[in-house]
């Protein structure tokens, strides 16, 4: 680990990974509670929720132009486009025009804007550190995201209620322009490819001048549309297709959740109820992402199913729990096989693609992933309408049992080998 932070770019490209993140918690719970507290109704959250995923679905065809930009200048514009367009609540909240239609027009805008930052990040990480150090820097990466989460989730809840959901939007907007400082120090060094006509060069020359196609894509001439089908081809019969399966099923489920989440959350205390369920969760994900690079000898499968198994019997315990904080610390629980999959599954990936394709399959893997989360966003905020959030809460259980019983189903996922034993596949 200590090796990782001797690596000014891998730093750099954390601290800015870091710090956008805390900032994207603080405007996810404000997002959420705003439309609750605007409407009272579980059916806009599930709106918001639904438009917040909805363009995760587009990252798979943002693949093509990671794999061919610069990395380091797409994450800053990115970071300074959102910068300006999260100001646009605050700014018209101000000048008195308060509608809850202007905060779901917000929600997608920005959600697409962080379709390519993920997948930049995911492609540019293999090329920053050792193979070695890539499942604890993927563990890394994962606390900036959770423990982020952690922390900022909670604070959130209680911002709200002091200050109003408003203000964080303002705050967030200085995160985004932290980040593009932070982001603008990464270099990221030549793909590995093989049959790359520009190895030796790295990120930094094309972005002095050269050209970022010759840069980043060996010179090849290759359409968008053809790199596109290509990033689909090479996924079609590999493991990675069946891994997808398990995350759909959950997926949808948990989306169902997060739509009547702030319903739920109210029932408990309110917005500092919200902010605590968020940072218990986000607690889980962390720890489970901490202990994920400890695991890299385990069987990938077993890890996947016992996981899963205790997922969902912790998730039904923090329902029927008599508090706040037993609910919080069994949704904990719950989430923490959930942070070791997370981190052991992004590294099999990195192991198993080569750098020319890493950055389209990676984004066909978070829009897949994500498929169904709009539709069970949709469906879980009408339903919370119906019978209530309670019982809508406990589609999350369900989702989380089911992928383990889809793990078991899937003969190549059960014979998933221990991600130290990964190799990389042929493109």
């Amino acid at each position: 680990m200590g090796s990782l932070y001797a690596n000014r770019s891998f730093r750099r490209l954390f601290a800015g990974r870091l710090v956008t993140n805390a900032g994207d918690s603080l405007y996810a719970v404000a997002a959420m509670w705003l439309v609750y507290d605007l409407t009272g109704s579980t059916f806009y959250t599930g709106l918001a929720g639904a438009l917040t995923m909805g363009p995760q679905l587009l990252q798979a065809f943002v693949g093509p132009l990671v794999d061919r930009w610069p990395v380091r200048r797409l994450l800053v514009t990115t970071q300074l486009i959102q910068a300006v367009v999260v100001l646009a609540v605050p700014v018209a909240w101000y000048a008195g025009v308060r509608s809850v239609e202007l905060v779901l027009v917000v929600v997608p805008a920005l959600s697409l804007l962080n379709q390519a930052v993920y997948p930049a990040q995911n492609a540019a990480l293999p090329r920053i550190v050792d193979s070695e150090d890539l499942p604890a820097a993927n563990a890394a990466f994962s606390f900036a995201y959770q423990g982020a989460d952690l922390v900022f989730n909670g604070i959130a809840g209680a911002l709200i209620a002091i200050v109003g959901a408003v203000a964080l939007y303002a705050i967030d907007s200085l995160t985004f322009l932290a980040a593009a400082v932070l982001f603008a120090g990464v270099v990221v060094p030549a793909r590995r490819a093989s049959d790359s006509k520009d190895a030796g060069r790295d990120e930094s020359t094309a972005e002095a001048g050269g050209s970022p196609a010759a840069a980043t894509d060996g010179g090849e001439s290759a359409s968008y549309r053809t790199r596109l089908s290509e990033g689909f081809a090479f996924v079609r019969g590999t493991p990675i297709v069946w891994m997808l399966g398990g995350g759909v099923l959950a997926n949808g489920l948990l989306g169902a959740t997060m739509a009547v989440l702030p319903a739920y959350a109210d029932g408990l205390g309110g917005a500092s109820a919200y902010g605590t369920i968020r940072a218990a969760t986000a607690a889980g994900l962390l720890v489970g992402a901490l202990a994920g690079s400890k695991l890299a000898g385990v069987g990938f499968a077993r890890l996947w199913v016992g996981g899963f198994l205790a997922s969902g019997v912790a998730w039904f315990a923090a329902l029927a729990s008599p508090s706040l904080w037993l609910t919080a610390v069994a949704f904990a629980v719950a989430l923490v096989p959930v942070g070791v999959t997370n981190v052991l599954a992004a590294t099999m990936i990195q192991r198993m693609v080569p750098d020319d394709f890493l950055g389209r399959v990676s984004a066909i893997l978070g829009s897949a992933s994500v498929a169904v989360m709009p539709v069970g966003s949709l469906l879980g905020g009408s339903l919370g309408e119906v019978v209530g959030p309670l019982t809508t809460m406990a589609l999350g259980g369900v989702g989380l049992l089911s992928v383990a019983v889809y793990v078991l189903a899937v003969p190549s996922l059960r014979r998933l080998p221990p991600v130290s034993e990964t190799t990389m596949l042929d493109a």
